[in-house]
């Protein structure tokens, strides 16, 4: 039987709740049986500052740890990253194995150059988008819902994880989780968690949030690729 293994690599800015996101996926990914490890990275903790994290999920053994230099997967949480350069990598896709995935959250689809887009193109990789941070604000009532959107999105293309194992994580994560990977991390979870008068308030409105996620992605055809 051939080995399952996914290595992602999440690029955003300090504030996204990437740190989060990586956690909950790699608990999720646990939870339905699979094996995870996360690794965070990022360097002064203020607010849009570039921050990464790596997930990576297997059925079996990990035994690689830090950064992913070769992702099937690269999630995009902010277009800075992309128009700004806001990034530890450059270019900002760089390593994307063959037939990789992108997930950028933009409104619409960014102006990429032409030898990036040609690099894509040989790539085989496929473009995906998702207005996650509107969908944070509209089906969550706040920009801190937007890495959920984000994982929707991301369970919308790969089902990588179950939904009933994500909902369980993030249950575990903002109902007494342990994992705290910075004083900046646990002031952000604290202040969503403020915004909701109950627990399961804030868990149905996070699952509401991975749903539209989920709904709202869409791909982008780069011009001239060759279907894989």
């Amino acid at each position: 039987m051939s080995e399952k293994k996914i290595n992602i690599r999440m690029s955003g800015l300090g504030g996204q709740g990437v740190v989060t996101a990586a956690h909950i996926l790699g608990a999720a990914a646990t939870r339905d049986g699979l094996i995870s490890t996360v690794n965070p990275f990022f360097g002064a903790e203020k607010r849009l500052a570039p921050a990464e994290s790596y997930v990576r999920i297997s059925d079996r053994p990990i035994y690689e740890r830090g950064e992913i230099l070769n992702p099937n997967i690269i999630m995009i949480f902010h277009p800075h990253v992309i128009t700004m350069g806001k990034c530890y990598t450059m270019p900002f896709f760089d390593g994307l194995q063959q037939a990789g995935i992108l997930l950028v959250n933009a409104e619409q689809s960014l102006s990429l150059g032409g030898k990036d887009l040609v690099k894509l193109a040989a790539l085989q990789a496929r473009i995906y988008y998702l207005p996650a941070t509107q969908v944070a604000l509209e089906s969550g009532g706040t920009e801190l819902a937007t890495n959920m959107a984000m994982l929707g999105g991301l369970l919308g293309i790969t089902e990588l994880v179950s939904r009933e194992a994500l909902r369980e994580s993030l249950a575990e994560r903002f109902g007494g989780g342990k994992f705290v990977a910075s004083g900046t991390t646990a002031a952000l979870d604290d202040v969503l968690k403020s915004k909701f008068a109950q627990f399961d308030q804030l868990l149905e409105k996070n699952m509401e949030v991975v749903e539209s996620g989920r709904r709202s992605v869409w791909e982008f055809r780069i011009p001239g690729a060759v279907s894989a």
